[in-house]
């Protein structure tokens, strides 16, 4: 176990409950795991055995409608992880992870954290009380975002990810450029994608963003900011 993989997991807010003596324990059992960009991770339907928190780079996950549309359903990059309820069952994944580049991930099988869980009660506690912190904090964002406008959804998406991009090492006052579609951004606002393009384009006339073939600079993060409430 490197120092580095205790550090990373000591960052993870589904473990933020667990001592340092547990911390240890999970950090003993994970592999690194690298995955080139445009790489499925996961697919729905696949057996759930193993959790993933990202190293460096960005994935996404999807699902895919009945009609062919492919649905993104979130983003993730450093620090964050995905996959979690692996740790208590051998589900099957209830969406696809995709890499958007290259990743570098710590993997956590399935089978190794219920033999801990098992060996040491308090861990399996801990993390149920973690676990329902995030559900707490997802309720309340999708609570949220059924008072919220289009604009104000629209500008909370930007705003995490410049945040992420600037906690990456983007540039903490200036320009923050975003690889991002306008389908996916209107995907993570819960809103169509014409609604969250005339809302881009409103943006980029004032002079708030720029954009271009997938991707989006964020110029003024001031402007994002009066359109949130």
């Amino acid at each position: 176990m490197s120092e580095e993989t205790y550090t990373l997991l000591q960052a993870v807010p589904v473990f933020e409950t667990l001592g340092d003596e547990d911390l240890h324990r999970v950090a003993e059992v994970v592999v690194t795991r690298h995955f080139p960009g445009g790489q499925v991770i996961f697919r729905e339907g696949d057996p759930s055995n193993t959790c993933y928190v990202v190293r460096s780079g960005h994935a996404r996950a999807i699902r895919e409608h009945p009609d062919g549309r492919t649905i993104t359903l979130t983003h993730f990059g450093p620090g964050d992880i995905f996959g979690e309820l692996a740790m208590f069952d051998d589900e099957v994944r209830s969406a696809t992870v995709e890499t958007l580049d290259e990743v570098d991930l710590i993997a956590i099988p399935g089978r190794d954290m219920r033999r801990l869980m098992n060996d040491h009660g308090a861990i399996a506690s801990k993390l149920v009380v973690s676990l329902g912190r995030r559900m707490r904090i997802a309720n309340e964002r999708l609570t949220r975002q059924s008072f919220q406008t289009v604009q104000s959804r629209v500008a909370i998406v930007l705003g995490d990810l410049v945040t992420q991009a600037r906690a990456e090492g983007a540039d903490s006052e200036g320009e923050v450029e975003l690889i991002i579609t306008q389908a996916d951004i209107a995907q993570l606002a819960g809103c169509s994608r014409e609604s969250a393009s005339r809302f881009l384009t409103t943006l980029a006339n004032s002079g708030a963003i720029k954009q271009g073939r997938g991707r989006i600079s964020v110029l003024d993060t001031d402007v994002l900011t009066g359109f949130i409430y």
